[in-house]
């Protein structure tokens, strides 16, 4: 009888984490992906339903993942370093919810073996966003949304 193989996303620290295994634990959901802006008088950030061009809004990745800093510069690079550090991560982040010793959701596909289960769950852009591109003021696109 072989053993099953390592649930890695369960039991290796992020730091420990080969660059496969890093990148494996983004869902898809785009939620990173999505303009937040931040109210001036208060600190608050708040979720508008605008994406970043580059994101693929149906799969919830980067259409343009290696190359997607020469389009957007501000794009922020996830690192061991700094996710505890990224207060606007969703909550359902996997790399937040690790960073924090929190299990990954029922519906993350690490767990169901589905790449649709968080789409089917509600829990990505898919159906919600539209991009940059086609908007003028983002205060015209706040949400009431928990990311």
């Amino acid at each position: 009888m072989t053993a099953a193989p390592a649930r890695f996303w369960e039991d290796t620290p992020l730091h420990r984490l080969d660059r496969g295994q890093w990148e494996a634990l983004c869902d898809g959901c785009g939620k990173c992906c999505v303009h937040k802006l931040e109210d001036e008088e208060t600190g608050e950030v708040l979720p508008t339903n605008v994406a970043c061009r580059l994101l693929d809004r149906r799969s919830g990745f980067c259409s343009d993942y290696r190359n997607r800093r020469a389009y957007v510069p501000e794009c922020v690079r996830l690192t061991n370093g700094n996710v505890r550090d990224i207060d606007w991560l969703p909550s359902t982040c996997a790399y937040r919810l690790r960073a924090n010793d929190q299990p990954l959701p029922d519906w993350h596909y690490l767990v169901s073996g589905d790449r649709e289960a968080v789409h089917r769950a509600g829990q990505s852009v898919r159906g919600w966003t539209v991009s940059e591109d086609d908007v003028g003021d983002m205060e015209d696109h706040l949400v009431d949304r928990v990311l």
